[in-house]
């Protein structure tokens, strides 16, 4: 069970860490009621921006959020890390903006609707 996200780019949020208007940061909102993003190549300097400002947010810890992305992880490790779920939140959020930065310059826009 989960929470998604489809059109040009899918997905699934991070589960009781991500909220379904994450791609509200990334200068387009959401429809209310139905969460339906829409991207265009007018937004590709929002979007870029809001991932340097992401980078900058986790700091030190960008690093160790990415590699723990990339594999398996018990909270033990998050713990060890001191990594927080603000961390990984945006993280995920981070995730999520590299996929519309991707559609955008592939295709000139970037459209979905977001599961509340």
């Amino acid at each position: 069970m989960g929470r998604y996200y489809f059109g040009d780019i899918e997905g699934k949020f991070a589960f009781a860490i991500q909220s379904s208007d994450a791609a509200d940061r990334f200068g387009v909102s959401g429809e209310q009621n139905t969460l339906s993003y829409y991207f265009s190549s007018d937004n590709l300097d929002d979007v870029e921006e809001e991932l340097k400002n992401i980078i900058r947010n986790l700091g030190d810890k960008f690093s160790k959020v990415r590699k723990l992305s990339k594999g398996w992880v018990n909270s033990e490790k998050i713990k060890e890390l001191k990594i927080t779920d603000d961390d990984l939140s945006e993280f995920a959020d981070f995730e999520l903006g590299l996929k519309i930065r991707r559609q955008i310059k592939l295709t000139g826009s970037c459209h979905f609707e977001a599961e509340l």
